[in-house]
């Protein structure tokens, strides 16, 4: 039988089920990433369960998020992060080492291999032709303790890509498109599976920026096939013996087919605030904008800041803009260094920042307020700058360093004096700078380790057994696109709380109710009301594990990202769903529900909520398999494995 590629790699990992869309399947794991925003969770779930190593081939732990020390917490945290990779045998990338997808995608991404990380955005390295899969911190420290992945066997899109980028339109612009048509709602449950004649056109780093934001679309992953420019990049990075071609086989079948014709595409932009606002720039071209921001996992490649070289060469960031720009890894910033395209951008007035993820998840460099702030980013999510009116729009490098000079919104195919072709003359380097010292190598002798823990990092909070009686106030009701941004905020001022599950918890629901955390702890707890796809963005766990903290007990909603939704059964919260979604509306805040014989209803998957408030009963279910009946029955995940380990 012919077979895709997705198909092909899922099927050499398959440890249990049946490869049947819809159908629960796992697979092995051949290597995990962290990082530190996620990584302090998933190694202390790690160490819970006693083992005295990890048992992946690769594991590595990522230092790229949390980099400015305003305070103890955050050296804390990477001392703790460091000491014990090395105590349980894990790769440490350290700070300032470069963002974690750009870094993997570089040094370890293996064509074949399967691929978990407590980032969403881990499919990046999907590019190279595994299978790269984000997922919680819970998630991936089962994966380390050498446990099968479960996931939703997928449908597979085949998006054909035909023709050739024109100069001046980027492979954002090819995302940009794809989320333009299939929004962030219409990907979950599947995987993007790129094909055609357009994809010989795309360099590895071209890939990277397009299944990196894949994760926008809500799809479990975005895959590439290997082949020569895939084997061409690998031994660049001195790799090439890891190098395998994989492709799908020529007649191989597809649950759905897309076709992007790329001689056809333009520039293209996200308007605030959903990464699937996408509209020409041209239409854009009378925005003003007062910051740029160059960098981010998307776009921070060699490529991208040599681009934005040749648009700002010789002009000066306009006056009214603040131009910022962080290479991706070290070795790109070293690899800008030797062949002056640093000294470019210095000159033009851009403000050069570490290479970590800094501005994207609001991590300094938040916009004036009400300012617009162009970024190279994957998201656009409100308040996500560390700005709550910023208004945030994504593009790709070109278009980014156009509009720092003109100060608005611009195609670079309308910047005076600049060739455009110029742009197509940029090739990857093949001259790769590799030094891989700020990558501490797991050790053998590991008794001697003393694990370093500061007073920020606490106990990792876990709930009992699931009761038989699930009842509370309705603590909030929420609407459609409710993203982990939204339930646990990110940025400078509270993600240095992320190893301190009690503190961080007063800040759930901040930017939509800054009353939550204390009516849920008055309340005892209680129960949410979402909407569509509640849970997007983010793979962060604590937008389940603080929740739980306060005691909320089950969520009910419209429909769930994939990410989030296990997240919640990880930590025992019961994530229901609508039989009938117009019975959304007959809810209101403060209704108090409550739901008897819940062990019994876990079993069938179907529940009845009675609305005591107003004396009327919902129909719900939810989308579990069996394992995870045994998963929410234990009270989360880490009380399941103990059982079975």
């Amino acid at each position: 039988m012919a077979e895709n590629i997705t198909r092909k790699i899922l099927k050499s990992h398959l440890i249990e089920g049946e490869m049947i869309a819809g159908q629960e399947i796992s697979i092995k794991v051949d290597q995990t990433l962290t990082q530190d925003a996620t990584g302090t969770m998933a190694y202390l779930s790690f160490e819970a369960l006693g083992l005295p190593r990890v048992k992946t081939e690769v594991s590595v732990s990522y230092i790229d998020h949390n980099t400015l020390q305003t305070g103890f917490e955050n050296a804390d945290d990477h001392a703790f992060l460091e000491t014990i990779a090395q105590k349980y045998g894990i790769y440490c990338s350290r700070p300032g080492n470069g963002i974690c997808h750009q870094v993997h995608s570089e040094r370890f991404a293996v064509p074949g291999k399967t691929l978990l990380g407590s980032d969403s955005h881990t499919p990046t390295s999907s590019a190279l032709g595994m299978i790269a899969i984000g997922a919680g911190g819970m998630s991936v420290a089962m994966a380390m303790a050498g446990q099968p992945f479960p996931l939703i066997m997928p449908k597979v899109i085949n998006v054909k890509l035909t023709g050739k980028l024109r100069a001046g339109v980027a492979a954002k612009d090819i995302i940009l498109e794809l989320l333009r048509r299939m929004t962030v709602k219409n990907g979950v449950g599947k995987v993007v599976e790129y094909s055609g004649s357009g994809v010989e056109t795309l360099s590895i780093p071209e890939r990277c920026t397009i299944t990196n934001m894949g994760a926008e679309l809500g799809v479990t992953t975005s895959v590439f096939p290997s082949d020569k420019l895939t084997y061409e990049f690998m031994k660049s990075q001195g790799r090439e013996a890891d190098w395998i071609e994989l492709k799908a086989d020529e007649d191989a079948e597809y649950d759905e087919l897309i076709e992007i014709n790329l001689d056809e595409l333009e520039p293209m932009v996200a308007k605030p605030h959903m990464p699937d606002k996408v509209i020409k720039v041209r239409e854009a071209s009378d925005v003003k904008v007062s910051q740029v921001f160059i960098g981010s996992c998307t776009n921070s490649s060699y490529s991208d800041l040599a681009k934005a070289a040749i648009i700002l060469d010789g002009k000066i960031v306009n006056p009214k803009v603040s131009l910022c720009i962080a290479p991706g890894s070290r070795q790109v910033f070293e690899m800008i260094t030797r062949d002056g395209i640093l000294q470019k951008l210095i000159s033009t007035g851009a403000r050069i920042l570490e290479s970590a993820c800094g501005p994207c998840i609001g991590i300094g460099q938040a916009p004036q307020s009400g300012g617009v702030s162009l970024r190279t980013n994957n998201r656009n999510f409100i308040g996500r700058s560390g700005t709550a009116d910023g208004q945030i729009y994504l593009a790709s490098p070109e278009v980014a360093a156009a509009s720092a000079v003109t100060g608005v919104i611009t195609d670079p195919r309308d910047l005076d004096g600049i060739n455009v072709e110029d742009l197509k003359k940029v090739k990857e380097s093949a001259e790769r700078i590799i030094d891989d010292r700020m990558i501490l190598s797991p050790i053998e002798n590991t008794e001697d380790v003393v694990v370093r823990r500061g007073p920020n990092i606490k106990p990792l909070p876990l709930r009992g057994a699931m009761e038989d009686k699930v009842d509370g106030k309705v603590l909030l009701k929420v609407g459609d696109d409710i993203t982990t941004d939204d339930i646990m905020p990110a940025g400078s001022k509270i993600l240095p709380l992320r190893s301190n599950v009690p503190a961080i918890s007063q800040y759930v629901f901040y930017g939509i109710d800054k009353t939550f955390p204390k009516r849920a702890k008055e309340n005892n707890g209680g129960i949410i009301v979402g909407g569509v796809n509640y849970g997007q963005g983010s793979s962060r766990e604590h937008a389940a594990l603080a929740p739980m903290y306060l005691g909320v007990k089950a969520i009910l909603a419209k429909s769930f990202a994939r990410i989030h939704h296990d997240n919640l059964i990880n930590y025992g919260i019961l994530p229901l769903r609508f039989k009938d979604q117009s019975d959304y509306d007959k809810i209101s805040q403060d209704d108090v529900l409550v739901i008897d014989n819940v062990k019994d209803k876990i079993k069938n998957s179907r529940f009845i909520i009675l609305n005591k408030t107003k004396n009327m009963k919902i129909e719900a279910f939810a989308t579990i398999s069996d394992r995870q009946k045994d998963v929410l029955l234990s009270g989360g995940q880490l009380n399941y494995i103990k059982k079975l380990l």
